[in-house]
């Protein structure tokens, strides 16, 4: 059994987000409900049937609105309970204790979001600084740990700019966390091979997850990494997304949109040698594995 229907899967996605206010940009605020909807259908004609929203609490969660273009959309839109990083945790994650803030994500997974109903089917994305592994976030991580042992829920990370990732891991190895039920984000912005490859080894799923941000990393050095780890038959814990977080992300505003991944990174991909067997393993076949049932 999975949360996942059969078809492809984004890792890493936000249907509305809302970091406005922190970051003085209405750029970063996705509440273009038509483009939204629209863009999802043209995922679904390239085989999308799963998109795993990580907008947790304090980023403008809003599952009325998520669950409104899902259905329109008809695609299958996980959700997640979790807090994400500083400067954007909620004032009670500052009050709250790890034990509090963990029953607090546990009661969401066995209750439902905000008397929604609807049951999260992912912890994040919980996160850390550049550089930096600030003490709230560490709480959060703590409670994380808590809640996903008790749940058995999937935890999905945010690295800023790929830095700290293994501080990342060793602390979920320390904590008892089965890697293969995490997901350790952005390490495509890394630009560090062997951080990726020691991830891997170490039993971590890693998402390639801002494809398309050019500005950020190049994306034929994505694509270099991946015939890299594919030359290397590591590929089976490798997922793929591009975490649009900007309306001007959007092909409306003249972005790349959402189906960039499909009209362009994936022929690149195929020019470079990756085969659509290692396609399909890190759109459909890795996130399956990460978010089977468990007993």
């Amino acid at each position: 059994m999975t949360l996942l229907k059969p078809g492809i899967t984004l890792i890493h996605e936000h249907t509305t987000i809302d970091l406005s206010r922190i970051k003085n940009d209405p750029d970063t605020f996705l509440d273009c409900f038509d483009e939204t909807v629209q863009e999802y259908k043209d995922l679904y004609k390239h085989g999308v049937r799963n998109i795993v929203d990580v907008t947790a609490k304090g980023m403008g969660r809003n599952v009325d609105y998520v669950q409104k273009v899902a259905q329109l959309s008809n695609m299958n839109i996980i959700h997640a309970t979790g807090f994400y990083k500083e400067p954007f945790l909620p004032d009670f994650v500052y009050e709250y204790s790890v034990e509090q803030l963990a029953d607090w994500m546990i009661n969401e997974v066995e209750n439902g979001i905000e008397n929604s109903g609807i049951i999260p089917g992912v912890i994040g994305e919980i996160g850390t600084s550049k550089n930096v592994f600030n003490p709230m976030e560490r709480k959060v991580f703590e409670a994380a740990v808590i809640a996903a042992k008790k749940t058995k829920t999937v935890i999905s990370t945010h690295t800023t700019l790929g830095t700290l990732a293994l501080e990342q891991a060793d602390f979920f190895i320390e904590n008892e966390i089965d890697p293969r039920y995490v997901i350790i984000g952005h390490q495509d912005l890394s630009g560090d091979f062997s951080q990726i490859e020691t991830l891997i080894d170490k039993g971590f799923n890693v998402a390639f997850d801002t494809i398309g941000k050019n500005n950020y990393f190049p994306d034929d050095t994505r694509i270099e990494y991946l015939k890299r780890l594919q030359d290397k038959n590591k590929l089976t814990n490798i997922t793929l997304s591009l975490d649009i977080t900007r309306k001007s992300n959007f092909a409306y505003q003249g972005g790349i949109g959402y189906s960039y991944l499909f009209t362009v990174f994936i022929p690149r991909m195929l020019e470079q040698g990756i085969t659509q067997e290692s396609i399909d393993l890190m759109l459909i076949h890795n996130p399956q594995r990460i978010f089977q049932e468990r007993k």
